[in-house]
């Protein structure tokens, strides 16, 4: 036989009332039992934890120096019962995201992230910007559990993408540009420009086929900031979400709508179709892209 914790938790019962019958009555046991179980800690432990009389209890020198150590180590499994409760839950754990660039400037990821800390606070949310090309693939390796980025894109069967917020593109320009003169732009008229690319060039290459032309492709800086970097020198123009408009200002860029259907440019959520982690299932159910 071994020390069990139901000896653990009547020697502290004993303990703290220094009366056989009250700790059995705190415990739902009767005393007889209760007076097994002392009997049974003292001689796995070898040592003699109360001195007992018809009118009194009292703890032996070894019941001192025990007390302290038992009472901790049950109030730290209460708390690892408590840990494993939230965790199941969802309440507990780590969730890493990752967000292209161009993700961040909708809003609806610092919204909904801030929004689940409120609720859950004691969930660990990593967040890190990650290379559109490499989100696939990190999501597949565990290295993210969810991804905020710009469809379309293709990812492996087992990603499922569901999409949250709806913007189109526009056009950025440089301010000293012909084309700055036109309220809106119309694709054909882009037919002989150079076009910096994001990493989403779904908005490029469907402006050229509305315009029908071949488009002249630039270069591929990655982040929006570099590619409005690109059209500051002067040189280029890019096909970039209408988001930036209010929130990024560069000397020597300005924006224009183009003229016909707008052409989406949506925000959305990526993340594993059959995900087990219950903090991570609890973020996608904040998010409303899972079902309870």
């Amino acid at each position: 036989m071994k020390l069990e914790l139901r000896h653990i938790r009547c020697f502290i019962a004993v303990a703290r009332h220094l009366h056989f019958a009250r700790a059995a009555d705190e415990l739902g046991i009767a005393p007889p039992s209760l007076t097994k179980q002392i009997q049974e800690a003292e001689k796995l432990l070898q040592v003699r934890l109360f001195h007992r009389t018809k009118r009194s209890v009292s703890l032996t020198a070894a019941g001192e120096a025990y007390l302290p150590e038992a009472t901790a180590a049950l109030s730290s499994l209460e708390r690892g019962r408590e840990l494993a409760e939230l965790a199941e839950r969802g309440e507990l754990g780590r969730i890493q995201i990752g967000y292209v660039a161009s993700a961040a400037f909708a809003g609806i990821m610092q919204t909904t992230i801030k929004g689940f800390r409120e609720y859950r606070p004691k969930v660990d949310v990593v967040l890190t910007e990650t290379p559109m090309d490499r989100v696939p693939t990190m999501l597949v390796d565990g290295q993210l559990d969810v991804a905020y980025v710009r469809p379309p894109m293709s990812y492996p069967e087992g990603i499922h993408v569901v999409g949250l917020y709806r913007d189109e593109f526009v056009l950025a320009i440089p301010e000293d540009s012909l084309l700055a003169d036109h309220p809106a732009i119309a694709p054909h008229q882009l037919r002989d420009a150079c076009f910096a690319l994001p990493e989403q060039d779904f908005g490029t290459l469907e402006v050229a086929r509305r315009g029908r032309f071949r488009p002249k492709l630039g270069p591929r800086p990655g982040p929006l900031a570099a590619v409005l970097a690109c059209v500051s020198l002067g040189d280029m123009i890019a096909v970039v979400p209408r988001t930036l408009c209010d929130c990024v200002t560069l000397p020597g860029v300005i924006y224009r709508p183009l003229v016909g259907k707008p052409i989406v440019s949506e925000v959305a959520l990526a993340f594993r179709r059959h995900e087990r982690a219950h903090a991570v299932r609890e973020f996608l159910k904040y998010v409303g892209v899972l079902r309870v």
